[in-house]
């Protein structure tokens, strides 16, 4: 309605600038107006008239803009404000006191509570510390706080507490063709490499074809197979989540690995590993591989990478039905320790810097399922990794 009118006044001639009209916000936003209409109209025409002869057209416009408004309140009920807009503004901020103050349920008590609120709940709720709802301290709900909650109904993470997401999202795919912004990643990764002569003799061995003609007397050509790398590597990338803050250094070392590994397989995972993978994001939930139709599959002379940055709650590591997508029958750290026992050459990358991983209890925790061989995406920790996976 606050546009409609800075329009009006200019469609009736009366010269109001933008900055003018954002200097009456500014002012609107500090209450100088109190929400009356009465107050809003002599502070909106200090604002935006600048001339005497123009006082009838702003008189004229606002009369026909907030015609019948008691309040300022009345214009925000009937103006065209977007959802998102009121989302925003819904979103629950606390101090970091306040914060403390809010204890977790823990994780089974958690699930009971949720499960009795979905069956006693008959509408919305906005605010509280209870029901499944908006703005609160509610550990169920959206766009609120609790250390420990199931978040329902918000589009994505604000504070990073979720211990389980109740509505389907979709993430998207790592482009393994990125230009790399710096050339150093292929050359750490080097450090992981064997050579062999393998599959058809396709290549021109000059040397002993310069050897065999002198000998023979005549033009006597050899061939031989094509010198490639003979590491095998499967990689396993967290998507999603808080890895949407790193997908550019994690797409960046994507493309390093595929142009310096032949044999290199991949696949995705959400947090941690469970019992399915994916190749596709956006068929993620229609076309999932079996975590141990994989392990099968792939030999364990395979260099195994998990790029992640182990943060989640350690729910989604421990606890059987902890993912916090999906109720998962075993625990994400028995998965894990299948992994490191089937393979092992196995490391962790993790994006986050190392100085921040005691902060984070699941990042202690793979840790330790890794036996330390987790190391920060930097080229000295990308080396340190590589001379871990040829020992």
């Amino acid at each position: 309605m606050f546009l409609q009118f800075f329009t009006s006044l200019r469609e009736a001639q009366v010269p109001v600038t933008l900055r003018e009209y954002l200097t009456l916000m500014e002012a609107i936003d500090a209450d100088l107006a109190e929400q009356s209409v009465e107050n809003f109209y002599y502070l909106s025409r200090a604002a935006l008239v600048k001339d005497e002869r123009n006082l009838d057209k702003f008189d004229r416009v606002f009369g026909t803009v907030f015609k019948g408004l008691e309040s300022l309140l009345d214009a925000m009920l009937k103006a065209d404000i977007p959802e998102e807009w009121l989302k925003k503004l819904a979103e629950k901020y606390l101090t970091e006191e306040e914060k403390k103050q809010i204890e977790a349920m823990g994780w089974d008590k958690l699930m009971e509570t949720l499960r009795k609120r979905l069956e006693e709940q008959k509408g919305r709720h906005q605010g509280g510390s209870k029901w499944i709802g908006t703005a609160g301290t509610s550990p169920f709900g959206a766009h609120g706080y609790n250390p420990e909650g199931v978040r329902i109904g918000q589009e994505k993470n604000r504070n990073f507490r979720a211990v389980k997401v109740w509505d389907r999202r979709e993430f998207k795919d790592l482009d393994g063709n990125v230009e790399l912004g710096i050339r150093n990643i292929k050359i750490a990764l080097r450090r992981l490499r064997k050579f062999a002569r393998t599959g058809a003799p396709d290549e021109l061995d000059l040397d002993t074809t310069i050897r065999e003609t002198a000998n023979h007397g005549y033009l006597d050509v050899h061939m031989r197979p094509e010198r490639r790398n003979a590491v095998k590597v499967l990689v396993f990338f967290d998507i999603g989540g808080s890895m949407d803050s790193h997908i550019e250094q994690v797409e960046e070392l994507f493309s390093a690995a595929k142009s310096e590994f032949k044999h290199m397989e991949y696949f995705y995972f959400h947090n941690c590993l469970y019992e399915g993978v994916w190749k596709q994001n956006r068929r993620r939930f229609t076309d999932r591989t079996p975590t141990w139709d994989v392990l099968h599959k792939y030999p364990h002379d395979y260099k195994i990478v998990f790029v992640g940055d182990a943060s989640m709650s350690p729910y989604e590591v421990m606890v059987p039905g902890g993912s916090v997508e999906h109720v998962n029958e075993e625990a994400g750290a028995v998965w894990l320790e299948r992994v490191t026992r089937t393979y092992p050459h196995a490391v962790w990358l993790n994006p986050v810097s190392q100085k921040h991983w005691d902060y984070s209890e699941s990042t202690t925790i793979i840790r330790r399922i890794f036996a330390n061989r987790m190391y920060p995406i930097t080229i000295e920790g990308l080396e340190n990794a590589m001379k871990e996976l040829v020992r």
